[in-house]
């Protein structure tokens, strides 16, 4: 085995997902660097791999990189792991990497399942431009918005519906893929609307949304009149939420709308 760091992928559900190599790799080295040593101990035990591991996680990092760093110019080979996918997505290892590379040692990758681009293909959604967001932040969901493509994010089932409600009122005219359980028996997507999963029975698991690019099209105010016009029978804040999913404007100016019944007083 080669000196060196080298930055393993391990399966995000799925032990199958697992490669010959990655198993190889972590049998194979001095040292195993894992986010948390008692969630890595049952892979371990599944791929009979009895590599000596030291806990590297966001808490205790400043302390333990440089003791890494001083293993592997001694020559040694490390491995670092977070608890599922790849290190340094949403996960500790940057900061690592960062190091080994600032000390010139040999950094190698063995890629694995990562939940965010799984999640990004299970949606349906334009993949040629996308922008992962880490966790879901409210605060800057509004900057967010000014991104067209396509957006993801990674969300936990405890505040999916609150989230779901947040998309409904800044980015009301963008589909949603609610995307659980990745590589998992109960995997589904989910997509519509954020308005239309408003009511859903809560997803639960481990949580990828991916927002759809906002509309090219910009409605003209004949367009909306007529949209106006063919949702107008339900009670006016509901047909006002309608309106704003299907034209893209704001709630406010889709109420408004909805009090004049389509005119365009500005």
């Amino acid at each position: 085995m080669q000196s060196g760091l080298y930055i393993v992928g391990t399966p995000i559900g799925n032990l199958s997902d697992m490669s010959p190599r990655a198993v190889d790799v972590l049998r194979n080295v001095d040292l195993i660097a894992a986010e948390d040593t008692r969630v890595f101990s049952k892979l371990a035990t599944h791929f009979d791999i009895k590599t000596p591991r030291v806990s590297c996680h966001e808490h205790n990092e400043r302390d333990v990189v440089p003791e890494l760093i001083e293993k592997l110019q001694s020559g040694m080979s490390v491995a670092a792991v977070s608890d599922a996918g790849m290190p340094g997505i949403s996960d500790p290892g940057f900061r690592l990497v960062r190091a080994a590379r600032a000390a010139n040692i040999p950094v190698y990758v063995v890629p694995g399942p990562v939940a965010a681009i799984s999640g990004l293909v299970l949606s349906g959604f334009p993949t040629d431009r996308f922008t992962f967001c880490g966790f879901f932040d409210e605060k800057k969901l509004r900057d967010d918005n000014k991104i067209r493509h396509t957006i993801i994010y990674y969300e936990s089932p405890n505040r999916i519906m609150d989230t779901v409600a947040a998309l409904a009122r800044v980015m009301p005219e963008r589909q949603i893929a609610i995307v659980r359980e990745i590589t998992k028996i109960h995997e589904q997507a989910i997509i519509g609307f954020p308005a239309d999963l408003m009511h859903i029975e809560p997803p639960r698991g481990e949580i990828v949304i991916v927002i759809a690019p906002a509309p090219e099209h910009k409605m003209s105010d004949a367009e909306i009149t007529e949209i106006v016009n063919d949702i107008s029978a339900t009670s006016t804040k509901g047909a006002a939420a309608d309106l704003a999913r299907r034209t893209g404007i704001s709630k406010k100016e889709a109420y408004r709308r909805m009090l004049g019944k389509g005119g365009n007083d500005d």
